[in-house]
């Protein structure tokens, strides 16, 4: 099976020019151009579709949240850094009340000002169902990143007042989702969201030039973003969809692309050979199948969920990537803090997989059949094809019969945006799916994953875990603002998510980029976003 997957790299360059993206064109000075692993630019209203890349290369490029992701470091996990707000803090008599102190002068695209008022403006447009600007494309993608937010109220100019629906301690890194756009800009276009897309304005340190739906986008240095020290160097990013790992590759060898996210891993080799800078870095990425827990579904008996774990040889898989990722053990890697200490030891043991199946009643006169929804490309998904069908032979090799529904990224997140008993995915006889996850926080780790009150579109709990210790751990969580106190607990979570088998774990990525020589001062954060600006073309 890993000879399907090798391409000569003669065979690579020929595919070069097909497509609207072959007609980039060559890098002009202060020029990035950077193939994107979607297969459309990114939703540009101030909320992107498209998962973390839609973040990565259009919401933190065009817009601001209240409280940023520090991106300036390669060496340590990014962390919270202030952003439109300056300042935040839970009311003293009150934790479910947050108090925002806004940063002042600060304007849009459009020359219009940041205040109290669009902020309000900005999360009426997500939470109001009768506000003029409320758009469901927006709040289809936003919702389930801010599951705690009940109501808000200005205090002055510059001050704002977010109140939650229980006590959240993690509340600033849900604000990290919402990005404003501007309210004046909605107005001169017509009161249009569609208009809007095409003339955004935001606060970033990037502005839209150019769109063309499924081909490209330009955008263009803001000279006056309110950060002196970010903004950018560049005069121009361009981003143009190549969903198919092998014509990015092809496009950065022969120089129609600077920048190839998540390159093809067996041509690693010869984009070194090439002169190609591939730069790796651990980030908060987990790999895995998230199961359908539902009565009578397979992975209900976790005879079943530990045997489908213990038959994953997650060793070869990260020699088929080149070293491009590591061995997924928990939501978590085991040297993170809140890894913990799980009693069940998630290896490959395939032999004791057959045991557990043996037991649960599967055998060769009664195979377990699964039927498991990928993707053929998207954000975070690596290089899902190539790494499915070795899962899937993995799993032959214990007596599982593994089918795949094969469906492009934007209709796989639709999928996992419902529960896993919603009429649509029952219908399609769905026993997991595999969507990549971040943890950049406690909220994104565990809480919305394995949380019974966090199922979709809330969180994203697809499978509907139902776990009353989690549930209680997770309570203690949210209340707890001593950051020594709350890792205790996460470990806990996640042991037990492990010991459980709530997930089928595979691996983590180590976010392989390759880039053009010339492409300089580019850090790699430990993140799913990047900042594109103190990069410079020589």
């Amino acid at each position: 099976m890993r000879r399907t997957w090798a391409r000569p790299v003669i065979l690579l360059l020929s595919v070069v020019g097909f497509g609207a993206w072959g007609h980039a064109g060559t890098s002009a000075e202060g020029t990035l151009r950077i193939g994107m692993t979607a297969a459309d630019i990114p939703q540009t209203t101030g909320v992107p579709d498209q998962g973390g890349e839609g973040y990565r290369f259009i919401g933190y490029q065009l817009y601001d949240a209240l409280v940023n992701w520090d991106l300036s470091r390669a060496d340590v996990v990014a962390n919270l850094t202030p952003g439109l707000a300056t300042e935040w803090h839970p009311d003293p008599t009150d934790p479910k009340k947050w108090i925002f102190k806004l940063r002042q002068g600060v304007r849009f695209h459009d020359g219009s000002a940041f205040d109290a008022d669009a902020v309000i403006w900005n999360l009426d447009k997500i939470l109001k169902e009768d506000a003029p600007q409320y758009d469901r494309h927006q709040v289809a993608q936003v919702m389930s990143r801010i599951p705690s937010f009940a109501s808000y109220r200005k205090i002055d100019g510059f001050t704002v007042e977010i109140t939650t629906k229980f006590a959240n301690s993690l509340l600033p890194y849900e604000t990290t989702g919402v990005l404003f756009s501007s309210p004046a800009q909605y107005e001169a276009v017509g009161r249009s969201w569609v208009a809007f897309a095409a003339k955004p304005s935001g606060t970033g340190p990037f502005k839209l030039e150019r769109l063309v739906p499924r081909e490209r986008a330009e955008l263009v240095r803001n000279a006056d973003y309110w950060d002196p020290k970010r903004v950018p160097k560049l005069d121009r990013v361009i981003l143009l969809p190549i969903p198919e790992a092998t014509q990015r590759t092809a496009a950065l060898l022969s120089g129609r692309i600077d920048w190839n996210e998540a390159p093809a891993p067996d041509t690693l080799p010869a984009l070194k050979a090439a002169g190609m800078q591939v730069i790796l870095n651990p980030y908060p990425h987990n790999w895995t199948y998230q199961p359908n827990l539902a009565e009578g579904a397979p992975f209900s008996d976790i005879r079943v969920r530990q045997a489908v774990n213990l038959a994953i040889d997650r060793d070869g898989l990260t020699k088929l990537l080149n070293g491009t990722a590591q061995p997924g053990l928990g939501l978590v890697y085991p040297d993170h803090p809140w890894y913990g200490a799980p009693t069940f030891k998630v290896r490959y043991d395939p032999s004791e997989a057959k045991r557990l199946l043996a037991e649960a009643g599967y055998g060769p006169d009664k195979p377990l059949k699964l039927k498991i929804a990928i993707s053929t490309s998207g954000s975070g998904q690596m290089q899902p094809l190539m790494m499915n069908e070795f899962v899937q032979q993995n799993l032959k090799d214990v007596g599982i019969d593994t089918e795949f529904e094969v469906l492009e990224w934007m209709s796989l997140l639709v999928a996992s945006r419902i529960p896993a008993n919603a009429p649509e995915n029952k219908a399609r006889g769905i026993d997991a799916i595999n969507v990549s996850r971040g943890f950049s926080d406690p909220y994104s780790a565990f809480q919305r994953m394995a949380d019974s009150r966090f199922t979709p579109p809330r969180g994203a709990n697809w499978g509907m875990i139902k776990d009353p210790v989690i549930d209680a751990l997770d309570d203690q969580v949210l209340t707890t603002f001593d950051e020594e106190k709350r890792d205790d607990y996460l470990r806990q979570i996640n042991a037990r998510i492990v010991d459980q088998a709530w997930m089928v774990f595979i691996c983590h990525d180590l976010n392989p980029r390759a880039l053009s020589p010339k492409v300089q001062g580019f850090v790699q954060a430990q993140s799913w976003y990047q900042d594109l600006t103190p990069i410079e073309i020589r």
